[in-house]
């Protein structure tokens, strides 16, 4: 199954975290990867999103779409 386009964070680790990088998919609560490098973080999100899209439709979830990356734009 190929994932869909979701928007992803990625963010730097602090040392005391062992260090890397998390990237987090806000559009499915829970998915979550990490990487040494920040290519290597978002490659294994990748997998991330594949598994928790296939865990939610075997469990009879709801899989959100992806946000439009400029619906999560707030300007104030």
């Amino acid at each position: 199954m190929k994932a869909l386009e979701y928007a992803v964070l990625l963010s730097p680790l602090s040392p005391a975290d062992g260090g890397g990088f998390i990237a987090t998919v806000p559009d499915l609560p829970g998915c979550m990867s990490d990487g040494e490098t920040p290519e290597e973080a978002l490659a294994n999100v990748q997998d991330a999103i594949e598994c928790w899209i296939e865990a939610a439709i075997d469990r009879g979830r709801n899989v959100p779409s992806p946000t439009n990356v400029h619906e999560r734009r707030s300007f104030g």
